[in-house]
């Protein structure tokens, strides 16, 4: 088909995630025709530099040779293998016990999913299905962040604390709360320490409020990802557990963002050696190569669920949970993290990336700098010493994210002003400083913008 072919088509028929569809209507689908290390191509033959990773997930960049060889040598060995009725295959098993033997200590088994929203989605059932057969069925009630992101299920959607998710799907639902999130350049705390007290009083409160033998568990992103890439100060992941072994309740660490190396570790729960009831974990498990979640349990919450009833079959279960594909791509992927040296370089270019980030807080337009390993967001405000944002008729994002394109870079434009970077822990240092450039550029094109120049005069009081 031709580009202009694909466009009608897809205005026609495809129906794409979380956008306004008679917008999209209107302005047609990019297409992307192919990509290699760090850059994609349009249908147009543009060369974009990729720095978010897909959707937070390409960790290991595009056109991995050996992911290609082994997902096309198990699609020929085993295409597909069934988990129900007892039946399993190789690549699931070992990259079940492999997670188990590099995940936290308390995280002993793995259900495996098609993603993340369905990895929480099962993480919820599970948690329902445990405090049912412990014999503790009023711990029904959810607790999660305000500006938390876990999923677009059904249920998950709740938990996740975004407008948008929310609006005409009538959740949350009456048992799904929040508490602030640990926003630190939103917040006025004195110090780290005050923030992470709060974190704690705001959990203590909320299950005082719902009563503790009502509260089932309390989920967390240890940095939060599409809320803003919000990073709580160190030893807030680890208050937050301890309160909840205090409290009686389950401690859920989402990492469907934060794993894999994002954050620099492995998973972003080992900087604190912090141990979870239970994990989410997609995106970099297969580096988005193929669909693939898990969730990841403890075996205090297993043998709950297990000595429940020990005739009846615990009614959960996807027809593509430990898909032998994916799962080899996964076993493929945790080999290039390690022994391929992917975990290193991402370790090793963290600094560099800051400095990045960093470096534009001189910018203008630019309020906040925030990051962990490689992810980190910049947050563009129209006074910098009240830190008021930009009015939403200005459509900043819109801009900025049109901006970058004419750039020839591609990151997360955020709803709220705010800029989401997740770069392949591949990037080599000409890439970041491909990437730095192309974004004061971006920058620098927007506010060069007299509509986006004058919001700022009237705002700060800066001269045009």
């Amino acid at each position: 088909m031709s580009i202009q072919s694909l466009i009608e088509a897809d205005r026609k028929h495809l129906i794409h995630p979380v956008i306004n569809y008679r917008a999209h209507e209107a302005r047609g689908v990019t297409v992307l025709e192919s990509a290699d290390g760090a850059f994609l191509r349009d249908a147009n033959g543009n060369e974009l530099l990729d720095a978010f990773s897909g959707l937070w997930c390409v960790n290991v960049g595009y056109g991995q040779q050996s992911i290609v060889k082994v997902a096309a040598e198990q699609m020929a060995r085993l295409p597909y293998a069934t988990g129900y009725f007892h039946f399993g295959s190789a690549p699931a098993i070992e990259l079940a016990e492999k997670l188990v033997a590099l995940s936290p200590a308390s995280l002993q088994h793995v259900y495996f999913t098609l993603g993340g929203s369905d990895a929480v989605d099962s993480a919820l059932r599970f948690i329902t299905h445990y405090f049912n057969a412990t014999g503790r069925p009023t711990k029904k009630h959810i607790i999660a962040l305000e500006r938390g992101y876990h999923g677009s299920s059904a249920v998950g959607s709740g938990l996740t604390a975004l407008p948008v998710f929310h609006r005409n799907f009538d959740v949350p639902l009456p048992n799904q709360h929040h508490i602030p999130s640990p926003y630190a350049y939103r917040n006025t705390f004195p110090d780290d320490a005050a923030l992470i007290a709060a974190s704690v009083a705001a959990l203590e409160a909320k299950v005082a409020a719902l009563g503790a033998e009502n509260v089932a568990a309390f989920f967390c992103e240890p940095i939060q990802g599409s809320g803003g890439v919000i990073v709580p100060p160190a030893g807030w992941l680890k208050a937050m557990r301890e309160t909840c072994r205090k409290l009686d309740i389950l401690f859920v660490a989402d990492e469907v963002i934060t794993g894999f190396g994002r954050t620099g570790p492995l998973f972003a729960c080992e900087a604190e050696n912090v141990e979870p009831d239970l994990m989410t974990v997609a995106k970099g498990l297969t580096s988005g190569y193929a669909p693939m979640g898990a969730v990841l349990m403890s075996d205090a919450v297993y043998q709950g669920i297990a000595d429940g009833d020990p005739v009846a079959s615990v009614g959960h279960g996807h027809t593509y949970s430990a898909h032998p594909v994916s799962a080899a791509i996964g076993l493929e992927v945790m080999r290039l993290y390690h022994e391929g040296g992917l975990l290193a370089n991402g370790l090793a270019n963290g600094p560099r990336f800051a400095q990045g980030l960093d470096a534009l807080l001189a910018h203008p337009l630019v309020g906040d700098s925030r990051h962990r390993g490689l992810l980190g967001a910049l947050e563009l405000v129209a006074d910098k010493n009240t830190k008021q944002g930009f009015d939403a008729s200005l459509k900043l994002p819109d801009r900025i994210a049109a901006a970058a394109y004419k750039n020839r870079l591609v990151f997360r434009a955020f709803g709220d002003n705010i800029l989401g970077f997740a770069p392949a822990l591949s990037y080599t240092a000409s890439e970041f400083d491909l990437l730095f450039e192309r974004l004061e550029k971006t920058l620098d094109d927007v506010l060069a913008e007299p509509e986006v120049r004058a919001a700022l005069r009237v705002k700060s009081g800066v001269a045009a």
